[in-house]
């Protein structure tokens, strides 16, 4: 009988590797992580976390200039950025020691180092080599910045959260979530952000209606300049100028490149193995997340598939279930709920327009922009927009799209009505609650002429 040290060796404590250690740990087998870098991954420390925590403060900028219209009065209203970065980085190493305590108390062991895969079952860390029945990869991905003239002046979403002052001015380059929710908090914060994308909308593959609309509501509170690239950055006194593939120089502070991310596969000692990986350094998984080497499997941000913590926490869990309890699942990924923290969110769960006709659906399609009862008296010209795609044949509703403060929050609970089955007619025959934004779901009746 073949001896090892471990029955799972798991590289990567981010928010799907901790799950699997954890579930295969409470089934008896014994367990060890290795961590490089920070407990919780991208999500706790420069992810999720954070930015949530920055898109509240950006929120109000807001809250506090709407109460004017209810009556509220102040003076001497300022923010301060060192006491956010402080109050955020205690509570990111509160999350840290919680996800350390959580593999401590279900007697994980724990590897403060990287760790690189030697042959089918061993992997070497901390100066040892350990052999280990199953490996699982859940390494996450890290930014991604594009080779231009000057891009090392550049910063990533990695390094926006540790800015020790806050920059008077910012461009930002992209047009995806994390581009588009950070152009949009420190444009609130009271930076004079510009956000520069070569595309003609933003937020590629979301509803292209939705994409037109945010992309008009972003651009109230900081300059677009969308089908516009980046030529050079060149630093001087301090100073960067940012050329662009038109000639036009843009001067800042700080240029946050916020183009990607890929999947942290490099110097992992994959080449030791059988894995593949495709063009983008993801590893290629099955549906079981198990790759070319049978006795290793891969999950979350690295296989590049849905990237984003919920996702991760269930691909870990399955996983470490088929592996030692024989309880097989097979991941969903229909009717994945996500929202985008720009201002106003947005919130999406199916499918998009054009996905829905591209998969041959037969479809309604209900749209409305309203303007929120609070703006009535704050004054703010800020709209909404939701938009619901229904299948003809089976009366389901399949995409349902919003664009308002607290996008997540809402969409969230529809997001559980879609994946129970819930048609139109659900969604008419239920009873509003009055006065809200939400109650605008069940209440559209007028169809919009659909567009192939």
């Amino acid at each position: 009988m073949e001896e090892f040290d471990y029955d799972l060796f798991v590289i990567g404590a981010g928010s799907g590797g901790v799950r699997a250690a954890r579930v295969a740990a409470s089934l008896g087998v014994r367990v060890a992580i290795a961590e490089e870098r920070y407990f919780g991954g991208t999500c706790v420390n420069v992810g999720c976390v954070p930015k949530k925590l920055f898109s509240y403060a950006a929120h109000y900028h807001d809250d506090l200039e709407d109460s004017r219209g209810f009556g509220w009065d102040f003076d001497n209203l300022h923010f301060d950025w060192s006491k956010l970065k402080a109050n955020k980085d205690k509570e990111i190493a509160r999350l840290n020691g919680v996800y350390k305590a959580i593999l401590d108390n279900n007697r994980v062991t724990v590897f403060e180092a990287r760790a690189k895969i030697h042959s089918a079952h061993e992997i070497l860390v901390d100066g040892k080599r350990i052999r280990a029945k199953h490996i699982l990869i859940a390494v996450g991905g890290w930014p991604w910045i594009p080779k231009f003239p000057g891009h090392e002046h550049a910063i990533s979403s990695n390094e926006i959260f540790a800015l020790e002052q806050l920059p008077e001015s910012m461009v930002v380059i992209g047009g995806g979530y994390i581009a588009v929710e950070f152009a949009s908090i420190f444009s609130r914060l009271g930076v004079d952000t510009t956000l520069v994308y070569r595309g003609d909308l933003l937020l590629r593959g979301f509803d292209d209606d939705i994409r037109a609309f945010i992309s008009a509501e972003i651009g109230r509170s900081l300059s677009l300049k969308l089908n516009s690239d980046i030529a050079e950055i060149s630093e001087q006194a301090g100073k960067l100028t940012v050329r662009l593939s038109n000639g036009e120089q843009l001067q800042c502070g700080v240029v946050l490149s916020a183009t990607g991310r890929r999947p942290m596969t490099s110097d992992l000692g994959l080449e030791n193995v059988a894995v593949e990986t495709a063009k983008s350094g993801a590893i290629v998984v099955n549906e079981d997340f198990q790759t070319a080497e049978p006795s290793i499997y891969a999950i979350g941000d690295v296989i590049d598939r849905v990237a984003l913590t919920p996702v991760a926490l269930a691909e870990g869990q399955i996983v470490a279930k088929a592996l030692f309890s024989w309880e097989k699942q097979t991941m969903n990924y229909q009717n994945i709920a996500t929202a985008v923290f720009c201002h106003p969110n947005l919130g999406t769960v199916g499918l998009t327009e054009a996905e829905a006709h591209s998969q041959g659906f037969d479809i309604d399609v209900y749209t409305a922009t309203v303007r929120q009862l609070k703006h009535t008296l704050s004054g703010r010209d800020e709209m909404s927009m939701i938009k619901l795609i229904v299948d003809k044949l089976s009366d389901k509703v399949i995409g349902l799209h919003l664009v308002a403060p607290d996008a997540g929050e809402l969409v969230q609970g529809f997001a559980v009505a879609m994946n129970s089955g819930a048609t139109k007619a659900d969604f008419d025959n239920t009873i509003g609650i009055h006065p809200t934004l939400a109650e605008e779901f069940v209440t559209m009746r007028t169809k919009r002429k659909t567009q192939v």
